[in-house]
């Protein structure tokens, strides 16, 4: 049974709030604190930025841009650990990082706000790992928003022990 998609408000809300919310669980924190590891498989909350920014890259850059801006493309379907790979987020300081997620979710964010509802319809067909599929603005956006939403959770849990 697919799972009902938040409404587009809740989505925005969610998507906004993000940026603060891990600036609230990093004050005082020091940044190599930040990219310690509680345990040999559970990530660090630098760890857990990185995947975030690489999830906006693919989600909302590659996808939810590409649909805003181009009629029903074709997208190549790219994991964002894959895309990670191609980054140097790995290198970059927790405060910095959070400042570019920042700024990147600031650019989305005024995209989606400005949305008339039938916009969050527009969609593309994804290509890579089986049966091509259509996905629409706003599947993407929640699906991002979910997820953000649980990895929120795990780096409010780490910091509390910090």
């Amino acid at each position: 049974m697919a799972t009902k998609l938040m409404p587009t408000d809740q989505i925005v809300d969610v998507l906004s709030h993000s940026p603060q919310r891990i600036a609230t669980a990093i004050d005082g924190i020091a940044d190599d604190l930040l990219a310690s590891h509680p345990e040999p498989e559970e990530w660090s909350p630098l760890q857990v930025l990185i995947h975030l920014r690489a999830c906006a890259d693919v989600w909302g850059d590659s996808r939810i841009v590409r649909m805003l801006d181009e009629d029903e493309p074709t997208i190549r379907a790219v994991n964002p650990m894959t895309w990670l790979a191609e980054t140097e987020y790995r290198t970059v300081p927790f405060r910095s990082s959070l400042s570019a997620f920042t700024a990147q979710r600031q650019s989305l964010l005024r995209r989606l706000v400005a949305l008339q509802p039938g916009d969050w319809e527009r969609g593309a067909t994804f290509t890579g790992g089986g049966k091509p599929r259509r996905y629409t603005v706003w599947t993407e956006a929640d699906a991002l928003a979910r997820h953000e939403r649980a990895h929120l959770k795990q780096i409010d849990r780490r910091c509390e022990l910090l």
